[in-house]
């Protein structure tokens, strides 16, 4: 039984909530009376009524996410039936913001911020039968060398089959209009030696995977420099460690540093978002193109780091043309990885001021991606989604190099890609619950017929990537997808900013 219950619906088995450890971490005398509750997509609501309700809990804490954000609703309203008096607590970057318009009615609290500190507050007054007054509590930004650091509390199955997510930051200096990160423009640094003290135990307990959720990871490089050495002097086979980085900021301090990691071993999301200068300017988006593309370079020819790219499909003011000559551009660059997303309104985000201008109209429901633009109508937006979940299915996963790279090849590796698109969705009318199998007799289909391939060479081009495929599989290539986070990792609990 415990008094206070952390909970959440995980973004998938793989992620654990490191927002709740950090909770939990920081509840002082209350944490023996407090416990983890952790569900798993697709957990009917029943179901997790039933979890919370067994461990007779008088307060809830509930970390409300993009992800997440239906299933808590529905799991609130079924608790508030059951038991009216279980003290329901939310949290999150999906109730920090527009908080009148969601399940937060329903709701005894809801923390807007930061909260452990003020989490912790509420509870001891709750549990001592200090009522508190106001339903939505604004949290102060915590002093974060004053916070106690939640690693130890991942617990051996978490180390042996899930993410180990890790801070070293929070905040962030820009201004994007499409992140919840501009909202804090300041950017807040834990102290390095207890941060390091931390990692040692983990790494001393078996821990391999560290997928790092900073936004802005190198953009003190000194500090950059000295987790990159932390890593690099305790560096063991199957070592792996995610990180995002500013794409226009790597002095060669860092350069030489990411040189002596070996294969496997490190991956970099680097966020270009859009190579249309416009576009940037008008979501107030900073970034030197020319220094991204020389950076970039550098690190597929001079490292052996995985790179992650992403781009961004909707920005107002960015059509077609515009984003195909953007991802060509970045395609020419060669990260093994890009990641094509869909331009999403999350609450409190700043590009909810280009609504009027830009005719942007997005799915009231989440994850609230764009629906259309004034550049970009409906259909073409379906192009666009479905081009992204095939790129994914082929192209991002791996499993498919030889063939991939035969359909890209051309002047626009976009448009060709998009016509195989277009070809898979008129051939099966889904995007999702394609086998791979299905899938590779689909692209053999797709060879010899529209690109008019010989049998014989299609058939040499898939056994040769399903070879490549078990190679892969064999020697951990595959470790990058496996820590791949769909959302790009998980923010704070209650309120961390969003990508």
């Amino acid at each position: 039984m415990s008094d206070i219950v952390l909970a959440t619906f995980n973004a998938g088995y793989a992620h654990c909530s490191f927002g709740l450890r950090c909770l939990m971490a920081n509840l002082g005398g209350l944490a023996p009376r407090a416990s983890l509750l952790e569900f798993n997509p697709g957990l009917r609501t029943a179901e997790a009524a039933e979890a919370v309700l067994k461990r007779e809990p008088r307060i809830l804490g509930l970390g409300v996410y993009v992800w997440n954000a239906q299933e808590s609703q529905l799991l609130v309203a079924e608790l508030k039936r059951l038991r009216p008096g279980l003290v329901i607590v939310l949290g999150g970057p999906e109730v920090s913001h527009e908080t009148e318009q969601q399940l937060c009615r329903d709701a005894d609290f809801v923390i807007k911020g930061e909260g452990e500190i003020v989490f912790a507050e509420l509870c001891r007054g709750l549990l001592s039968g200090r009522p508190t007054a106001e339903k939505f509590i604004a949290a102060p930004l915590p002093d974060l060398e004053r916070l106690a650091l939640p690693y130890g509390l991942y617990t051996d199955e978490d180390i042996a089959n899930r993410v180990i997510y890790a801070e070293a930051s929070r905040g962030c200096p820009f201004a994007c209009d499409f992140c919840l990160s501009s909202l804090d423009k300041n950017v807040r640094e834990f102290p390095l030696p207890s941060l390091f003290a931390a990692w040692e135990d983990l790494l001393a307990r078996g821990a391999l995977g560290f997928k790092f959720v900073d936004r802005t990871f190198n953009l003190d490089a000194g500090r950059a420099a000295a987790i990159l050495n932390f890593f690099l002097e305790r560096y063991r086979p199957g070592l792996f460690l995610h990180f995002e980085m500013v794409p226009d900021r790597f002095p060669e301090e860092l350069f030489s540093l990411i040189k002596k990691f070996p294969a496997g071993s490190l991956q970099l999301e680097v966020g270009v978002q859009t190579f249309n200068e416009e576009a940037a300017a008008r979501i107030s988006r900073r970034q030197d193109n020319a220094a991204v593309e020389k950076n970039i370079r550098r690190l597929r020819s001079e490292t052996a780091a995985h790179l992650h790219a992403d781009l961004i499909a909707g920005l107002p003011g960015e059509d077609l043309v515009s984003f195909a000559a953007g991802f060509d551009r970045l395609a020419a660059l060669g990260p093994q990885e890009i990641q094509v997303g869909i331009l999403k309104r999350l609450r409190g985000a700043p590009i909810a001021r280009h609504d009027a201008g830009w005719e942007m109209v997005y799915s009231p429901q989440p994850p609230y991606e764009l629906r259309r633009n004034r550049s970009l109508d409906f259909f073409t937006m379906q192009r666009l989604r479905r081009f992204a979940r095939y790129w994914d299915l082929i192209a991002n996963s791996g499993v498919f190099p030889g063939t991939s790279a035969l359909i890209r090849s051309g002047a626009s590796p976009f448009n060709n890609f998009l016509a195989l698109s277009d070809w898979l969705y008129a051939r099966t009318g889904q995007t999702h619950a394609i086998s791979r199998a299905r899938l590779r007799e689909l692209l053999g289909i797709y060879l010899t017929e529209a690109l008019r391939l010989p049998a014989s060479e299609a058939a040499a081009l898939a056994a040769s990537d399903a070879l490549s495929a078990r190679r892969g599989a064999k020697s951990g290539a595959g470790r990058q997808a496996r820590h791949q986070d769909a959302a790009a990792g998980e923010p704070l609990f209650p309120a961390a900013p969003g990508k």
